[in-house]
C-alpha cells in the first residue's frame, strides 16, 4: 500500500476492492469526484500537461516523475491513491476521467481496467523493453517494476526452520496465534490467486478459514503494519512482498532490525511475483505524451531509478539489474503463474469475503 495524499490532493478512500463495485461506493466515489473538480491540471502555454493516477510508492514515483519532465518538457499532474481506489474511480469517471495514465502495485488493477476496455494499446517499442511474460497478454499495459512474497519472521519468536515452507501450511494450527496478515491489502491478492488456481475453491477457502484462525488478531489493515509488528516481537511471522523489510530497513536503519525474510520453496504457490504496470486509457487527450511517458518507465534512465530507489522493487525492463541487498532477480524461483493467470483479482476478493477476511 503506497502513501496518503498530500495536502493539495483529494481525500483517499478506504477499503474499496477493485473487480467488485457497490452501488454505495460508485455514489461516495461520484460525491468524492463532484468535490475534486477543478483538480484537473491546466496546460501552460506551449507545454502539455499529463495526469497520472498513481497506485505505486509516491517517493520512487515523485523522482520518476521529475526526470520525465526534464527530459521530455512534458508536464505531469500526480493523483494518488490506493490502485483499488484508483480503479473504482476511472470506472466512476468513465470517458470523462482526467486520468492519462495508471500506474500500480499490482497488475491485476490494470488487468481489471483492460478488462472493462478502458486501456488504450502500448506502443510495440515500449512493450518491447519488457519481458513478455510481465506485460498484458493483450498489449494494453507495460511492466514496469516487480516483488516478491515472502515471510518475514522475528528469530526471538520462531526458528526459520519451524517456518512453512508451502502456502498451505499457513493453515496449520501449529500456527494459532503466530501468524499476521494483511487480507485487504492488494498485494496479497495474488497469492490467493495463485492458491484458488492450483488447488480449487474448496481447498483455497478451507485454506482462508484457517489462516484466519490462526491469525486471529494479528490481521492488520497493511503490510507496512505487519512488517512492523513481526519487528517489534508482538508476532511471529507474517506474509509480505519482500520489499516492506528492505524499506523498514533502509528507514530504522539495520542495528534496529529484529527480523529476517524466508522464501516458500521454490515455485510454491504461496511464492508470486506480483508485477507492477502502466496503462494509458483510451479517453486521454494526450495519447502521445502519455506513451512517451509509458515509454521512459521502461527506458534505462527510468529502470535506474526504480532500481536505485527506497521502494526497493525489482526493475524488470531494458536489462537493468537490481543492486545489493537485495537477492538477484535472476535467483528468485516463484510460482510460474503469469500476468494473465492472475487476472483481475475479483475471484480472489470474493474468495476472502467468503472467508471473512474481509
Amino acid at each position: 500500500m503506497q502513501s496518503s495524499f498530500g495536502a493539495s490532493a483529494c481525500i483517499r478512500s478506504p477499503g474499496v476492492v477493485s473487480g467488485l463495485l457497490s452501488m454505495t461506493t460508485i455514489a461516495l466515489l461520484s460525491l468524492s469526484l463532484a468535490a475534486c473538480a477543478g483538480t484537473s491540471p491546466t496546460t501552460a502555454a506551449g507545454r502539455v500537461t499529463i495526469t497520472l493516477y498513481n497506485g505505486q510508492h509516491l517517493q520512487t514515483t515523485e523522482a520518476l516523475v521529475t526526470a520525465f519532465e526534464k527530459a521530455s518538457g512534458i508536464g505531469v499532474a500526480l493523483r494518488d491513491n490506493d490502485e483499488d481506489v484508483l480503479d473504482a474511480e476511472i470506472v466512476t469517471e468513465g470517458s470523462r476521467s482526467p486520468a492519462d495514465v495508471v500506474l500500480t502495485e499490482n497488475s491485476p488493477a490494470l488487468e481489471y481496467l483492460q478488462s472493462k476496455g478502458l486501456l488504450a494499446p502500448v506502443d510495440p517499442s515500449t512493450l518491447a523493453q519488457t519481458p513478455g511474460r510481465y506485460s498484458s497478454p493483450q498489449g494494453d499495459w507495460v511492466g514496469v517494476s516487480a516483488r516478491v512474497s515472502v515471510l518475514i519472521y522475528n528469530p526471538g519468536q520462531i526458528d526459520k526452520r519451524a517456518l512453512p515452507t508451502h502456502v498451505l501450511q499457513l493453515a496449520d494450527p501449529r500456527y494459532k496465534g503466530k501468524l499476521a496478515l494483511a487480507p485487504g491489502e492488494t498485494d496479497f491478492q495474488p497469492v490467493v490467486t495463485s492458491v484458488l488456481r492450483t488447488y480449487g475453491k474448496a481447498r483455497a477457502l478451507e485454506w482462508l478459514d484457517g489462516i484466519r484462525v490462526n491469525a486471529g488478531s494479528h490481521v492488520y489493515p497493511d503490510d507496512e503494519t505487519v512488517a512492523e509488528v513481526v519487528n517489534r516481537g508482538i508476532v511471529a511471522f507474517g506474509v509480505v512482498n519482500q520489499y516492506y523489510w528492505y524499506r523498514m530497513r533502509a528507514e530504522i536503519g539495520a542495528s534496529n532490525m529484529r527480523s529476517e525474510i524466508a522464501y516458500f520453496a521454490p515455485r510454491d504457490p504461496g511464492y508470486v511475483l506480483d508485477v507492477s504496470g502502466a496503462g494509458i486509457l483510451k479517453s486521454s487527450r494526450h495519447q502521445a505524451a502519455a506513451q512517451k511517458f509509458l515509454a521512459f518507465l521502461v527506458s534505462k534512465q527510468g529502470q535506474e531509478i526504480i532500481g536505485h530507489s527506497i521502494s526497493f522493487e525489482y526493475p524488470i525492463a531494458s536489462g537493468v539489474q537490481s543492486p545489493p541487498p537485495e537477492t538477484p532477480f535472476d535467483e528468485l524461483e516463484p510460482n510460474p503463474i503469469d500476468v494473465g493467470g492472475l487476472g483481475t483479482g475479483a475471484r480472489a476478493v470474493a474468495l476472502l469475503s467468503e472467508a471473512q477476511l474481509l
